[in-house]
């Protein structure tokens, strides 16, 4: 049987039927909701903050260990740069010294910007200067082809041999390449003077290695003018020689496959420090040693050893 209430109404001494609105139905579900809500925000901040599970203690005991062990962190940071900036200023007059140059930027070429503040350059010029570029840059793509075609034309000769193209000493990076052909300051004259090969700095005693197969042909051991010299003649005309040598491995008449060591690093003779003299000639004719190096170095590489090459104005002898 279906329970009903009633209500009494004590003025007018009558009893009538109770019935629920539709906001008291809604009023009474919305504080359940909110009673409901309440008790799990409760709860979850009772579980949260006072109650910790394994994982979270593990983690606050981390934190606290790490605190401890971090704590002079900023104060070491401070003197590690403090060091870093007097070790980079005596790095700096040390190959200001040696070379008679600034030290190298960490990337030569990439820090060339053409329009660094370009905020003070004319849209105009702007414009010209980017269609005469690329003018320019259709016409070398051009010249580009024509090379493919000579170089593919040549290789396919009977007969043909490729120049000594390894660099002879491994992992050497652009920062180490010194000067190249060309007229460039002595240290001994204290004169600008013609320099035939190009200078490798390289810590003394590291092997040197022949670029190409060949047949040594000089073996000079000397304590002066060019010191220690290795002379390896090679197929095609091509003829390589390494000077300031160390300890020398080979022998006259010796027959010698790419990749052979063939002597140390040394600073024999008049040399200003440890490095590798290395010189090429074809037929005689001197060449400049960067331009067969492309083979053996990282096309980002590369452009930044032809740019230290060209750029450096002393000699290492």
């Amino acid at each position: 049987m279906k329970h009903r209430t009633y209500i009494f109404d004590n003025v007018g001494m009558t009893a009538r039927k109770f019935t629920r609105s539709a906001w008291t139905v809604i009023w009474g579900a919305l504080r359940v909701f909110l009673v409901s809500l309440s008790l799990f925000v409760v709860l979850y901040l009772v579980l949260s903050l006072v109650i910790s599970t394994d994982t979270e203690k593990v983690l606050r005991r981390e934190n606290r260990a790490y605190e401890k062990m971090f704590a002079d962190i900023p104060e070491r940071q401070q003197i590690l740069s403090g060091s870093m900036e007097v070790l980079q200023h005596k790095d700096g007059l040390i190959y200001n010294e040696v070379f008679h140059n600034a030290a190298p930027a960490i990337d030569p070429i990439r820090s060339l910007d053409l329009f660094f503040g370009a905020d003070t350059i004319p849209d105009t010029k702007i414009v010209t200067y980017t269609s005469r570029k690329a003018d320019a840059m259709l016409k070398a793509a051009s010249g580009v082809n024509d090379a493919f075609e000579r170089i593919y034309t040549t290789l396919g000769k009977e007969g043909f041999v490729l120049p000594p193209m390894s660099v002879p000493v491994k992992d050497v990076t652009y920062s180490q390449t010194g000067a190249s052909v060309g007229m460039h300051f002595n240290p001994f004259y204290k004169a600008e003077v013609m320099h035939h090969g190009i200078d490798i700095i390289v810590p003394q005693g590291s092997p040197v290695f022949s670029p190409a197969d060949g047949v040594v042909t000089g073996v000079v051991r000397s304590s002066k003018g060019d010191g220690n010299i290795v002379e390896i003649e090679h197929d095609g005309g091509y003829s390589t020689r390494f000077l300031h040598l160390g300890e020398i491995k080979v022998n006259h008449g010796q027959k010698v496959k790419k990749g052979s060591r063939i002597a140390e690093i040394g600073m024999s003779g008049n040399s200003y420090a440890p490095h590798l003299h290395y010189e090429i000639r074809h037929y005689g004719k001197v060449c400049n040693p960067v331009d067969y190096m492309f083979g053996s170095v990282g096309r980002e590489e590369y452009p930044n050893m032809l740019y230290m090459s060209i750029n450096t104005r002393q000699s290492m002898d």
